[in-house]
């Protein structure tokens, strides 16, 4: 696979007249295309005073258009993709956190990140899709932001291409900043575990604010030099007919996703039929993949299913179950596949023999060089140079990693990751509400969903309702608790502290 260190590098990888970035029932754009595109965002970019690391975020819709827009806008700034369903005060807080120089949204977009813009004298830079034009094709329009950038053109291999959150249970949010080396890294690590060729379609329907979804199928794709097609969502009711239409090579979700396909596929025979005759892999990341549902993935699709295991401080990918003829181990997130990856011991930080129970390490081009303004953190995420991702693990003789456990607090819904912390801070606004702590409970097809444990201040009411609808007016649907406790005391720990590990257990919610 080419080597490329930059995003505008990568885009050479495609021939000219082959399609790059497509969507359903609408012509794809091909590498000439992809390319002009580029090179005319960046320039627009520079002409509205925004240039090689200043971020810009993102706010659309699942599209082409929103794939080409993280192209293009990376090749000459810095990214901040959000997700387009938080709500008013969430956009107020990233916004700020990101210190973003301009917001992208679409045409006549009615999203509440364009009225927190406009409070924080964002500039507001508009994506104009043009209509009848391939798939991903874009103008900008917007007023400049002052003189042109003189920090403009390309970006360069150290440069920031993407920045995005992650979640903390002792903290606020950290930022991620990943370079320009890390994601394209992260390209090729993923293009050479599934053996991608030019000749490769991937079906997109991931989040495209997301790691998994920007980088495992519009990046190693586009690395590749084959083509992305990319879904408005996901949407089960319409998988079977875009299989059918894009003919895809290949697809990656997250398990719940794999699930309710299958879920789906005894009503749609033929289209199943067609899918086994075109499908040379399934890949699952983002969450654990039950075994049960790799071999009904397997025995549906007559193709290969690999577990791969990412996180965003390592632009996605660190291990990856190979292809046949290969082993891929039920279970298993597979092998090291791109960054080194170790055991170390959780107390003295030494190296850990095979068969040995700690925390799982990487080290590599794609790993974050740390997070941004956060000492105390970095000083905890790293050591001797290797990054401590906070899942426990053990590696068996052959290279193989099993995840034994989480070391995080963090709640893992289906992979969106939710910080615990986040809505304890929503639910303690609620007037009626004295204390709260927010915790992970089993389900069945999610792997966990959100729970809170809440206790009311003396001589106040409140119904599970009326908190769960309280915190759906300043959190996107999936961080709002399912479950609501009312309690007259949380149970401690012996210091005192309120404990989230187990809390599900305690409560009988198991």
């Amino acid at each position: 696979m080419t080597d490329f260190t930059t995003l505008r590098d990568l885009l050479n990888t495609g021939t000219d007249a082959d399609s790059a970035i497509g969507a359903p029932e609408r012509a794809a754009l091909d590498y000439a295309g992809l390319r002009n595109l580029a090179d005319a965002t960046v320039a627009r970019l520079n002409e509205l005073g925004i240039g090689r690391n200043d971020r810009v975020a993102i706010v659309l819709p699942n599209s082409a258009e929103m794939a080409s827009a993280f192209v293009t806008i990376g090749c000459g700034a810095t990214t901040a993709p959000l997700n387009p369903a938080y709500r008013e005060d969430e956009f107020d807080f990233y916004l700020d956190d990101l210190n973003a120089k301009a917001l992208v949204v679409e045409q006549g977009s009615e999203s509440p990140a364009v009225a927190v813009a406009r409070k924080k004298n964002i500039p507001i830079v508009t994506l104009v899709a043009a209509e009848g034009a391939p798939a991903g094709s874009f103008t900008l329009e917007g007023e400049g932001i002052g003189a042109a950038a003189s920090n403009g053109g390309f970006a360069e291999p150290d440069d920031v291409a993407l920045v995005l959150h992650t979640s903390g249970t002792t903290s606020r949010p950290k930022i991620v900043p990943l370079t320009q080396r890390n994601v394209t890294a992260s390209a090729r690590h993923i293009g050479a575990s599934l053996n991608l060729v030019a000749a490769d379609k991937c079906l997109n329907i991931m989040p495209l604010f997301h790691i998994h979804g920007l980088i495992a199928a519009v990046l190693s794709s586009l690395g590749a030099g084959a083509s992305v097609h990319c879904a408005p969502g996901f949407n089960a009711l319409k998988v079977f007919g875009w299989l059918d239409e894009i003919e895809p090579s290949w697809y990656t979700a997250v398990p719940t996703m794999h699930q309710t396909i299958l879920s789906r596929a005894e009503r749609n025979p033929d289209s199943v039929a067609r899918a086994r005759k075109n499908l040379r892999l399934v890949r699952s990341s983002s969450a654990s993949l039950p075994p049960q549902v790799m071999k009904q993935l397997e025995e549906t699709f007559d193709a290969p299913v690999v577990e791969a295991y990412g996180m965003t401080e390592a632009a996605h990918q660190m291990a990856c179950n190979p292809l046949p003829p290969a082993a891929r181990k039920p279970g298993s997130v597979g092998i090291a596949a791109g960054p080194e990856v170790a055991i170390m011991s959780e107390s003295d930080g030494d190296l850990l023999a095979v068969g040995k129970t700690g925390e799982i390490v990487i080290r590599g081009p794609n790993v974050t060089p740390g997070y941004e303004n956060n000492p105390d953190a970095n000083a905890a995420a790293f050591t001797d140079g290797w990054f401590r991702t906070g899942d426990q693990g053990v590696m068996d003789d052959e290279g193989y990693i099993s995840i034994t456990g989480r070391l995080k607090e963090i709640i893992n819904r289906g992979g969106e990751k939710i910080s615990p912390r986040e809505v304890d801070e929503v639910l303690m606004d609620h007037p009626a509400v004295a204390q709260a702590v927010t915790f992970a409970v089993p389900h069945d097809k999610l792997g966990e969903d959100v729970a809170a444990a809440i206790v009311l201040r003396e001589g106040q009411e409140a119904g599970e309702r009326e908190v769960r609808d309280f915190v759906a007016k300043h959190l996107a649907d999936f961080k709002v608790p399912r479950k609501v406790v009312i309690l007259d005391e949380i149970p401690k720990g012996a210091t005192g502290k309120l404990q989230r590990i187990g809390l599900a257990e305690k409560l009988g919610l198991v």
